[in-house]
């Protein structure tokens, strides 16, 4: 049995276009990012935007929270069509986008989708009024909206209003679930509103993100079970580094596997002087692993151990891998299928010929104590013996030319 016929499939059966991206209706699993430049700074957030887009992000948010910003957005969208990268934009809105999208049309226009938070589009009734004008001008531009609910900024208003339910009830359940169930009806709530002002279901996208991952399961479980709307999946706050990829990955790919989550975002907080496109590395890795789609050749590379004493496979794993992954951004113009190329970099005699064989392409080095020589196996049957100090560039020039040879190219 495949990998993929383990999984469930619960995803949604309608599908949101966001420019050429679709979202759900049995579309791949789409994975998106944001921006942490200033989105007035047109060139700085231009080449990020630019640089998550190469990474493989599909779609790409930028926040738009003032009129600056608003008037900044048709800037960026040129002069990423005059780069070539037409990646679609996402414009994240926060209290007073209904402004910002009425005041600047071709700020709209300029977007693909457009992110909402219902928990402070306004109070009372200036929520129903700026709601409603948010949706409005959806329709009229014909925008898809994701309606993005938060734990760290729910509507208290309907918080209030749930716990005194909840407080009513003959079985009143604890703090947690009254939480879970804010997000949840916060976002049902909000998308049929949405829908009754005129906005069709297939420009609607949930999400109800939260910063546990326990609560994030529980939540997106709840939610699936109660909509057919596109799910956006994200553990807000994640944290940085290790913490952050281990928690993202752990909630997500739980939920992934039971079908559950349309497009995925992993908020990472970038380690100083790191790159904003870790993001979009993790996400693509987690969805490949998991068999659920493929963007770059994986590598597979031992831990090491005594045998291995040498740095040296450790450094060729990595040199490979960053390799295939910047050079992907050429192949994946030219050739169909690339993206499924299996490498394979081993530091012993112990697993190295074996697990080499498996791999589209292996090279087993040699351990402690080994013969200084290094065969290279090409779907599974042994290509050359590699030996001295070019070890690594005569092993990628194997690599490239296995491409070049075994993937047929695109027509133009």
């Amino acid at each position: 049995m495949s990998q993929n016929n383990l999984i469930s499939n619960r995803r949604s059966s309608v599908g949101v276009k966001v420019g050429s991206v679709q979202i759900g209706g049995g579309a791949p699993v789409v994975v998106q990012s944001m921006t942490n430049t200033d989105t007035v700074n047109e060139i700085s957030t231009t080449e990020q935007v630019a640089q998550l887009a190469r990474a493989g992000s599909e779609l790409v948010r930028i926040t738009v929270n003032s009129v600056e910003a608003a008037k900044a957005v048709p800037g960026i969208r040129a002069r990423l069509d005059d780069l070539g990268c037409h990646v679609p934009l996402v414009g994240d809105f926060h209290f007073n986008g209904h402004k910002l999208l009425t005041s600047y049309p071709d700020c709209a226009k300029s977007l693909a989708k457009f992110r909402i938070n219902p928990g402070n589009v306004g109070k009372g009734k200036k929520r129903d009024e700026q709601f409603s004008t948010l949706i409005e001008t959806a329709c009229k531009y014909d925008k898809p909206v994701r309606i993005g609910v938060n734990w760290g900024s729910l509507d208290q208003e309907m918080l209030a209003r749930i716990m005194d339910e909840n407080a009513n009830s003959s079985d009143p359940q604890d703090a947690t679930y009254v939480m879970r169930e804010a997000l949840i009806t916060s976002a049902i709530e909000s998308a049929t509103k949405a829908e009754e002002i005129g906005l069709d279901r297939s420009k609607i996208v949930l999400s109800c993100k939260v910063s546990g991952v326990q609560d994030l399961i529980s939540v997106y479980r709840d939610l699936a079970a109660r909509c057919d709307y596109a799910l956006h999946l994200g553990l807000t706050e994640a944290g940085m580094g290790s913490k952050g990829i281990v928690a993202s990955t752990a909630a997500l790919s739980i939920l992934l596997q039971e079908g559950i989550g349309d497009t995925i975002r992993i908020s990472l907080t970038p380690e100083p002087g790191g790159s904003r496109s870790r993001e979009v590395i993790v996400a693509q890795e987690i969805l490949q692993t998991m068999g659920l789609r493929a963007f770059v050749p994986l590598v597979a590379a031992c831990p090491g151990c005594g045998r291995t004493t040498s740095t040296y496979f450790q450094e060729l794993a990595e040199s490979i891998q960053a390799y295939v992954r910047d050079e992907m951004i050429v192949w994946r113009e030219q050739y169909v299928g690339v993206e499924n190329m299996s490498l394979a970099v081993m530091g012993c005699v112990v697993n190295g010929p074996g697990e080499s064989k498996h791999a589209n392409i292996g090279i087993s080095l040699p351990g402690s104590g080994e013969n200084p020589v290094a065969p290279v196996y090409v779907d599974g049957e042994k290509k050359v013996t590699l030996k001295g100090d070019n070890i690594a560039a005569e092993f990628r020039q194997i690599v490239d030319q296995y491409v070049s040879e075994k993937y047929p190219r695109k027509v133009s």
